[in-house]
């Protein structure tokens, strides 16, 4: 979203080459830790919670960026979004590989992929829309608020749909929570076995998930 909004932004704060730059690199910059920690705690806390917590980043950081009224405060808000870009870039691919059925796992992690590069694409079109709405006074004032205000939606629906998924599997064997893990006996590779048979299956790295052997 920064894209489209960045000459607003520049506008209405009057900021100079080093502070747009800045501006522009500041979501980047939060993808460091984000990415450096997300392993760690996804491993502590599970994968599904640190998901939740990314979902809730994207979503605080979308409002947050649209309300500052100094420059900081908008660099903490975008901020905020690049830990939660860097950490759901390395815990999305995990969860995909670790929950996904054999026959699944390379397209699934291909949409994820595909997602990414999809919303970038679709901005570009939100930015044009919410550009219509006003003139050049209204976008420098108000309309990069709303370019960048408009994240927070796609993060409310991911919040809300997270909800309706299972923790991995492979995270909850790790953990000794193996009746949990029993849930997904539903995935095709572990579907009628034992619960030694479950627990082993899951507890192998992810590019070794491959269906065990019936005895």
């Amino acid at each position: 979203m920064i894209n489209g909004a960045i000459s607003y932004l520049k506008a209405d704060m009057g900021l100079d080459a080093a502070q747009e730059g800045m501006a522009g690199a500041s979501a980047i910059l939060g993808c460091i830790p984000g990415a450096m920690c997300a392993g760690f705690l996804s491993d502590r806390f599970g994968r599904k919670k640190m998901l939740f917590l990314c979902a809730a980043l994207f979503a605080v950081s979308g409002i947050l960026s649209a309300l500052p009224r100094v420059f900081e405060q908008f660099l903490a808000a975008r901020f905020l979004s690049g830990l939660g870009i860097g950490a759901s870039s390395i815990i999305c691919p995990v969860y995909i590989a670790e929950i996904a059925p054999e026959k699944s796992r390379g397209r699934l992690g291909t949409l994820f992929q595909l997602g990414i590069v999809t919303g970038i694409f679709l901005t570009l079109f939100i930015n044009k829309v919410v550009q219509g709405l006003g003139d050049e006074a209204w976008n420098t004032s108000m309309g990069w608020r709303w370019m960048l205000g408009l994240e927070a939606l796609p993060a409310i629906a991911f919040l809300g749909l997270l909800f309706t998924v299972p923790e991995s599997p492979r995270w909850l064997a790790q953990r000794g929570r193996l009746a949990e893990a029993m849930v997904l006996a539903l995935v095709p590779e572990t579907k009628g076995r034992s619960l030694e048979e479950i627990e082993e299956y899951w507890r192998r790295p992810p590019r070794e998930l491959d269906p065990p052997t019936a005895q």
